[in-house]
């Protein structure tokens, strides 16, 4: 038997998606997806909800408990936690903390240029590299396919396990990058297993799809009353906008 596996999902607790979990959870039936990683932004909320939600509803999907966790570095996330992790502490006391858990050391989209400052750095990654249980060699949100190649030639130089994160904000990219393994992910043990005998379902980024976690963000901002912020980005979009028409209406 074969399991499907979709790693590094977010939903409606992440500050960047408003993903509802009837949609989440009828998508991953319809994809026939058996084990999910919920890694919202700086904390586990949404995936324990979510694990929770799909109790109710008779464990068809089985969720692993993640969080994507902003170090003072890049992201790093954790898989099989039980309590969340404080974001902004160092990439090796972050780390730390997974481990104390018996989690899983998982370094999402490690190149990606639009996405940079989200992105460990390379020196940290090379600090913490022996701590490192799997690296993205491909990412549902890189825009280009030329980031395989970089991700896995990061993957290879430390030689780390290599997966592939789906990212999804939205339901459009629930299942749509995914993996298969005959071993089932139910812990942290059994994850590693996997790893080596996984493989991969990878497909090119939905670009329309960073436009909707573009308007997810500033639905957010709204609803948490964030106007000043919400107005700086829409100045800061229209000063890049500017010169372009200004050039345009010169011509």
């Amino acid at each position: 038997m074969k399991y499907r596996i979709i790693t590094h999902v977010h939903t409606k607790y992440s500050h960047d998606s408003l993903l509802p979990f009837f949609l989440l959870y009828n998508k991953c039936i319809k994809k026939s997806v058996d084990y999910i990683a919920i890694t919202e932004h700086n904390n586990i909320k949404g995936a324990v909800a979510f694990r929770n939600y799909c109790a109710n509803k008779g464990n068809k999907i089985k969720v692993i408990i993640g969080e994507e966790i902003m170090t003072s570095e890049g992201e790093i996330i954790g898989l099989f936690l039980n309590q969340e992790i404080k974001p902004f502490q160092s990439p090796e006391k972050t780390v730390d903390e997974i481990k104390k858990q018996h989690g899983i050391v998982y370094i999402p989209h490690p190149y990606d240029e639009k996405r940079y400052k989200t992105v460990l750095a390379d020196t940290a990654l090379q600090r913490i590299r022996k701590f490192v249980d799997c690296i993205e060699c491909h990412n549902g949100r890189n825009i280009s396919s030329s980031y395989d190649k970089k991700q896995i030639d990061i993957a290879e130089k430390y030689d780390l396990r290599k997966v592939i994160g789906s990212d999804a904000h939205t339901v459009f990219e629930v299942g749509y990058n995914y993996m298969e393994s005959s071993v089932a992910p139910d812990t942290a043990e059994k994850f590693k297993g996997a790893l080596d005998e996984l493989e991969f379902y990878p497909h090119s980024c939905l670009k329309y799809a960073h436009q909707l976690t573009r308007l997810a963000r500033l639905v957010k901002l709204i609803e948490r009353g964030k106007f000043i912020e919400l107005y700086r980005i829409i100045l800061k979009k229209f000063r890049k906008r500017k010169p372009e028409s200004c050039q345009k209406s010169r011509s």
